[in-house]
């Protein structure tokens, strides 16, 4: 059972996504420093609050208490700008670059595919086709199996 873990554990897969996630956590508390220090404030002149979250309250009356309630629309404004801070900084920062490389890949891929060497050696069969040619004397219907010339050999061999 541990052993099963262990092996869980150590992909590449699962380390990554640690990874991801401590990044992610690290990433959010910069966004959110950006947000409520500075866009809220500066969104928040606009509605004449000292920042977004105190914008746009609306106060409904509570009977059982004394204080109102507060529906805060401000607030759900802060937390969709920083919703989309951070989904564009993804995008352009992760998902864009990934996308590109993996066209570069794909593209190299299918080059190296279509490319067929220029040196491919005769398959068995061609080589026998070739022979039975030869011995032959005739050309087969399969088209003409002309083995390529080489230099001619000198010593025992060689047929003189």
């Amino acid at each position: 059972m541990l052993k099963g873990f262990r092996e869980f554990i150590l992909r590449g897969n699962v380390i990554d996504l640690a990874v991801g996630i401590i990044i992610g956590a690290a990433f959010t508390a910069i966004v959110t420093a950006l947000v409520t220090g500075i866009f809220n404030p500066l969104i928040g002149l606009l509605f004449h609050a000292s920042d977004l979250k105190g914008a746009l309250e609306v106060k409904i009356p509570s009977p059982g208490s004394k204080k109102p309630a507060v529906i805060q629309f401000g607030l759900v404004i802060a937390a969709v700008i920083q919703f989309l801070i951070v989904a564009a900084v993804v995008y352009f920062a992760l998902v864009m670059p990934i996308n590109h490389l993996s066209k570069i890949a794909f593209a190299k891929s299918k080059k190296a595919a279509e490319a067929t060497p220029a040196d491919v050696p005769p398959t068995e069969t061609e080589l026998l086709i070739q022979i039975r040619d030869l011995l032959a004397g005739t050309p087969s219907p399969e088209g003409d199996h002309v083995l390529p010339t080489t230099a001619t050999t000198s010593g025992a061999h060689a047929a003189g």
